[in-house]
């Protein structure tokens, strides 16, 4: 007797539809993603008490991602970058809707761009793993929808063109090139919106020093600490900052603002919390590395009546450049060089900043900023319903 195999029916591939509707959604959920993180970029920066859904932690925090210099390239937010790129994907889907087997091109192309976004995935996740020490959830969905859109584009080629990859970003040009009116049409607002982007988004994400501070009442209280703003204010606040800290950042400008707009009312107190290991004793692990020493170089700058000057720079500059020149800051301030390099080994500076961390610690400030106001300690930022009391 012999046996023979009888052979298994070949698995016929999904209707096209199901595919097309498959990319098409992964596409738009991408869009909308983007725009998520786009509003959420901006918030970040120009809302002071805004903080994203997925702050949850130190390493899973989309906040900390939004605030670093990286989640910017080439002077636009890398989620507006997101927007445009499923935008152009999603305008070629119509050119690629077809019943006829020959006339579902550009799936080569698609592929292309699915492997380019898949391929700023994986930049962004090592930067985030090796620079920014955090991750963003919903850019991790993100990374996720590229890596399917690569996926679903390669499959549909594979099964309802089969050719080459290069003869197939052959023929895909070709068959731009014959539907040059539909291309025209659909690409042409898009490639003006680009350009209109490069040339007008506004540089929300910078801080620029405003020349608030020389205009303002300024001097040293009784206990030896720089003030700003009234002489006999409605309100006195404390601050508890670090150089390095974002949020610091966001309030030191935004209160400057208010006191501009409100003069007479509010006096701001400097204090120095600076949440780095080498000198703040419930920071174990290096966060905030040079800030201490930041710190000590503004110390030894309220000594000169140059504090606030010297601040305002910081601020600015310290979350954005590696290393500080303390030549440039001289020269900035007009500030003695030497006087400033002295201050990082003088054991008098070493005992303020010491002192300025105890008390914070003494009061209950764990992190930064901290403000406090009769006694009690906002972290983060300050009550609304306290600062409009002399906003009316």
């Amino acid at each position: 007797m012999i046996i023979t195999k009888t052979q298994s029916p070949a698995i016929k591939p999904l209707p096209y539809p199901v595919y097309f509707t498959a990319v098409t959604l992964l596409a738009l959920a991408g869009l909308f993603n983007s725009i998520y993180l786009s509003v959420s970029h901006y918030r970040v920066y120009t809302d002071i008490g805004y903080s994203s859904f997925c702050a949850i932690s130190q390493s899973i925090n989309c906040d900390t991602v939004s605030q670093s210099s990286y989640s910017i390239f080439l002077n636009v937010p890398v989620p507006v970058w997101g927007v445009i790129g499923y935008t152009f994907f999603l305008l070629f889907l119509p050119l690629a809707w077809s019943t006829a087997a020959e006339k579902k091109r550009i799936w080569s192309l698609l592929c292309l761009v699915s492997l380019i976004f898949s391929l700023s995935s994986i930049i962004l996740a090592l930067i985030a793993t090796v620079k920014i020490h955090s991750h963003c959830i919903m850019c991790l969905f993100s990374h996720g929808i590229n890596f399917m859109l690569l996926f679903y584009t390669w499959m549909i080629r594979k099964r309802f063109e089969g050719e080459g990859f290069i003869d197939g970003l052959r023929h895909d040009v070709g068959f731009l090139i014959s539907k040059k009116r539909q291309t025209l049409f659909l690409f042409t607002p898009l490639t003006a919106g680009v350009v209109l982007v490069f040339q007008f988004f506004p540089v929300y994400w910078s801080f620029d020093p405003p020349s608030l501070s020389a205009y303002l009442p300024h001097g040293i209280t009784e206990d030896g600490h720089p003030w700003l703003g009234a002489e006999n204010p409605q309100l006195e606040i404390f601050e508890f900052t670090d150089y390095q800290c974002f949020q610091c950042n966001k309030m030191h400008f935004y209160l400057r603002q208010i006191m501009v707009r409100y003069p007479g009312k509010i006096r701001l107190i400097h204090r120095h919390f600076p949440m780095d290991h080498e000198v703040n004793p419930i920071v174990k692990e290096p966060i905030h590395r040079g800030s201490g020493k930041l710190a000590m170089l503004t110390i030894y700058a309220a000594s000169q009546n140059k504090f606030w000057q010297l601040s305002d720079i910081l601020f600015s500059i310290a979350r954005v450049q590696p290393e500080i020149n303390i030549k440039e800051l001289a020269q900035a301030t007009g500030l003695d060089s030497v006087g400033l390099s002295r201050a990082l080994i003088d054991p008098k500076v070493h005992s303020l900043l010491r002192k300025d961390i105890i008390d914070g610690l003494k009061l209950g400030v764990a992190g930064t900023p901290s403000f406090v106001i009769d006694g009690r300690v906002y972290q983060g930022q300050i009550p609304t319903e306290i600062l409009t009391q002399v906003m009316n």
